[in-house]
């Protein structure tokens, strides 16, 4: 009886150390699938952390991104910034300001828009496309109308604590030396980061436009509505799931208990991470968004500028020009 009952605790005691072992197996799988998974998802709706020690300076850019190629009705002059950023870690940030020629502050639009790229900041914007919407906006016919627009670079890519004090220098400066009241803030990829975290910390933001954006550091759209948002994606983006699009509309919907809010969500067939397909309607989309926003109505000299065919039409030619404003660099992405 001595040996069975021996032999029974020993058996129990291995039946249980084997239990033990297979639990901690099942509990180490699980974390290593919900590792997998977790850098899955990450890849999907964010971009790497990759700073740059070494911000560029205006002078860093090619003539060939102060407009874009195409021509419109009415011209606009372009002035390259360094913008004073004391926020947060002290430097400057570099920009591309649009204004209407001629020229007096005071004069224009008390709107103005704020374009940001993604992970490798730069200033020319998925296909190329912020040249076209900064010329548009500035160059419209009646000074009134013209809206000053600003292509921003940030000093640290891919860093939102970095970048949004950026994107607040820039604010300030159109305000103080521009006299500029409220803002519409454009971004794409990682800019919808930045631009997300600034609306919800300022009123004077008073709409949002997102291109292909992640979800990622965007805890800040829950503070946009009332306030409009306009998302623009390609459905075959390999770089940011449409899923994040989408995701961002149904976070807008229900942080929007007022039910006055705007939301609105534009997906392209087949387009990649640049919208290379499809740039000038997402262009004119997102140009048409600002101006409603700054109450300019789309008469007839108005209308002729924003349909007017100002960006290349070959993919190559969008991504040269992508290339030589920065906004390729950091691991960004056409696809």
């Amino acid at each position: 009886m001595s040996k069975d009952s021996g032999t029974y605790t020993s058996r129990t005691v291995i039946k249980t150390q084997r239990e033990r072992m297979l639990r901690q197996f099942v509990a180490n799988l699980h974390r290593n699938w919900n590792a997998m998974a977790s850098a899955q998802q990450a890849s999907s709706t964010s971009r790497n952390d990759t700073a740059k020690d070494n911000p560029r300076t205006p002078d860093a850019f090619p003539t060939q991104v102060d407009h874009a190629p195409g021509v419109i009705a009415t011209q606009c002059s372009v002035t390259r910034l360094q913008i004073r950023v004391t926020n947060g870690s002290d430097g400057k940030v570099s920009g591309f300001l649009h204004t209407p020629t001629p020229y007096k502050p005071g004069t224009h639009n008390k709107t103005a828009a704020i374009l940001l790229s993604g992970a490798g900041g730069g200033v020319t914007g998925p296909s190329s496309m912020y040249l076209g919407i900064a010329d548009k906006l500035a160059g419209l016919p009646k000074a009134h109308q013209a809206l000053l627009a600003l292509r921003l670079d940030y000093r640290f890519p891919a860093r939102n604590k970095h970048c949004v004090p950026d994107v607040q220098a820039a604010i300030e400066l159109l305000k103080n030396e521009h006299q500029i009241e409220k803002v519409v803030l454009v971004g794409w990829s990682f800019g919808s980061a930045p631009v997300l975290t600034c609306a919800a910390q300022d009123p004077r933001v008073i709409g949002v436009a997102l291109v292909a954006p992640q979800t990622a550091e965007t805890e800040g759209l829950e503070m946009l509505p009332p306030r409009p948002l306009l998302l623009c994606h390609g459905l075959a983006d390999r770089t940011l799931s449409p899923r994040c699009s989408r995701d961002l509309e149904r976070r807008y919907r229900n942080a929007d208990s007022s039910r006055k809010g705007e939301v609105e969500l534009r997906l392209f067939d087949g387009d990649d991470h640049a919208l290379t397909l499809h740039a000038a309607k997402a262009e004119r989309k997102i140009t048409e968004f600002i101006l409603r926003l700054a109450g300019v109505e789309s008469v007839e000299d108005v209308s002729s500028v924003i349909e007017a065919n100002v960006l290349p039409e070959k993919k190559a030619e969008k991504v040269r020009l992508m290339k030589e404003g920065g906004d390729l660099k950091g691991g960004e992405s056409v696809e």
